[in-house]
């Protein structure tokens, strides 16, 4: 499994040699070998690739992002049928039963609140910050499938408190977009995993438009937003009144990088052992597979989960609310 990730945010001509990724800028080249890559963003009009590279990138099972007009990620080209018993899977995904999806739902959600939880808490100076009791509260009391939609309410105060009373997800501002650029991230390494895995990825566990490609995706993605938002806390505490730049984009491709916690595999809301972002992604996505094909319980759905490690780079921002 690659362990790099390569964000090209100027002109370049990029070629495949010998294996490797052959990067042409500014009269200077460079060389990443296509084992050691996992992510390839290509964030700028005047990029130009070959198409054995591209090939070579789908082998290699790398996920490769593009970008529309504002920058954000907008497409992803991810592995075809890589997995040597693919049909296997995709026929043990699609006979999942209902019930089977509400539980691992219910989990998906139970981890993303909690996550939510601790994200607030570590941005707060009071001991018992009440919002993030209010938050713990919802996640343990999650049902399954989650028809009290308590993903959503602790969304709505989440946001809010986390940036401002005013903040909402469409608002054109910094955050919001540093926030899309970040999810978009997480979103293509893990549809690649799943491609990797023999998933069909538009099939989902809880998400199921029919516009929408990654719905599998999607939901697996849950519990992983609050990294990113705790990381982009930790870089931008102040709001900066302007748009992404390269250097803010590398940043939000390098959490892939970062360490975090796994849940114990064997205890719900426990702790487990610590590895990359990316290798975390790797856990999730086979415990998804030893579900499907094993009957393994759900509880095997390694999830990200929040500790001290990474939250303490969060700035204490208590200080800078009005």
């Amino acid at each position: 499994m690659g362990w790099r990730s390569v964000l090209i945010a100027s002109p370049a001509a990029l070629t495949l040699e010998d294996r490797a990724l052959a990067i042409a800028q500014g009269g200077k080249a460079a060389r990443v070998m296509l084992e050691d890559i996992s992510v390839v963003v290509l964030d700028h009009a005047q990029i130009s690739l070959t198409a054995p590279l591209l090939a070579a990138c789908a082998e290699a099972r790398i996920a490769v992002l593009t970008v529309n007009t504002s920058h954000l990620p907008n497409g992803v080209l991810i592995p075809y049928l890589s997995h040597s018993r693919a049909l296997k899977v995709m026929t043990a995904q699609l006979e999942m039963s209902r019930p089977e999806k509400k539980r691992l739902w219910q989990r998906v959600v139970r981890y993303k609140i909690a996550n939510q939880a601790a994200v607030l808490e570590r941005a707060s100076t009071a001991d018992a910050d009440p919002d993030a009791r209010h938050l713990r509260h919802l996640a343990r009391s999650v049902r399954s499938g989650d028809p009290d939609n308590y993903e959503a309410q602790a969304a709505q105060v989440y946001f809010r408190r986390l940036f401002n009373v005013q903040f909402n997800r469409s608002q054109k501002r910094f955050h919001n977009a540093a926030l899309n650029y970040g999810y978009a991230v997480v979103r293509a390494a893990i549809a690649r995993t799943l491609a990797a895995h023999g998933f069909l990825p538009a099939f989902g566990l809880f998400h199921h438009s029919e516009q929408n490609a990654f719905n599998l995706a999607d939901d697996l993605m849950e519990p992983y937003r609050p990294l990113v938002d705790a990381g982009i806390l930790a870089h931008y505490p102040e709001e900066p009144d302007r748009d992404l730049a390269p250097a803010d984009k590398g940043r939000l491709v390098a959490l892939l990088h970062k360490d975090v916690t796994l849940s114990s595999h064997t205890t719900d809301l426990g702790r487990g052992g610590s590895c990359t972002l990316l290798a975390a992604i790797d856990a999730t996505v086979s415990g998804l597979s030893a579900i499907a094909l094993q009957g393994a319980p759900h509880e095997r759905l390694a999830l990200p989960q929040l500790d001290a490690a990474w939250l303490s780079v969060i700035t204490d921002r208590a200080d800078q609310r009005t």
